[in-house]
């Protein structure tokens, strides 16, 4: 028997069956996405946090004294504290980068025992450099810091590494660099392919 005011008579029976079935496969179906959706995206965020893309160094400076050349030499680990290696790796005490792309580097170095008195005779021949050095068919100073005036130097800038490029740093001698953490160190951080 038909309802009034329906254009089609669809029995009751038949309509409560289709609900039985189709509601219980539509939110099988809803769980079936989030289950997988959950699963296919978790991956891929973990891969990003694992990514070589996360390539980056803190290092600190390996103070051992009297200098017999003008490279300052670094050191990079958990067991310094705040010093960290990455992606890149150190090669007697100068860093090379394993992964080609745009690298922000950082440095700051701060002249130990630094006073008026030195500083008179050595501040206009007192440089810090940054360059390529390996392989040297790409060698280039990325970098060229004058201290002037003072007895610290501090810079940053964006610039493109590729794969197997090993990075120095140069302190006029006979200039000596402070060990201290907080005063002296170098970095760098991949930022783009």
């Amino acid at each position: 028997m038909a309802e009034e005011g329906s254009g089609c008579p669809v029995p009751r029976l038949l309509w409560a069956s289709i609900q039985r079935v189709a509601l219980p496969v539509f939110i099988l179906a809803g769980v079936i996405a989030v289950v997988y959706c959950f699963l296919c995206q978790r991956p891929a965020q973990q891969r990003q946090l694992e990514s070589p893309g996360w390539d980056m160094a803190e290092l600190q400076l390996n103070y051992t004294g009297r200098r017999r050349d003008g490279r300052l030499r670094w050191l990079g680990g958990p067991a310094l504290g705040r010093s960290f290696v990455h992606g890149p790796e150190l090669d007697n005490g100068q860093l090379r980068v394993r992964r080609s792309g745009i690298y922000r580097l950082h440095i700051q170095v701060t002249l130990a025992n630094c006073s008026s008195s030195l500083w008179a005779t050595t501040r206009h021949r007192a440089t810090l450099t940054v360059g390529i050095c390996s392989p040297a068919a790409h060698s280039i100073s990325l970098l060229r810091l004058n201290f002037h005036e003072g007895c610290v130097v501090t810079s940053q800038r964006l610039t493109p590494l590729a794969h197997g490029d090993t990075l120095c740093t140069n302190l006029t001698l006979p200039l000596l660099p402070s060990p201290n953490a907080d005063e002296t160190f170098f970095g760098v951080q991949w930022v783009h392919p």
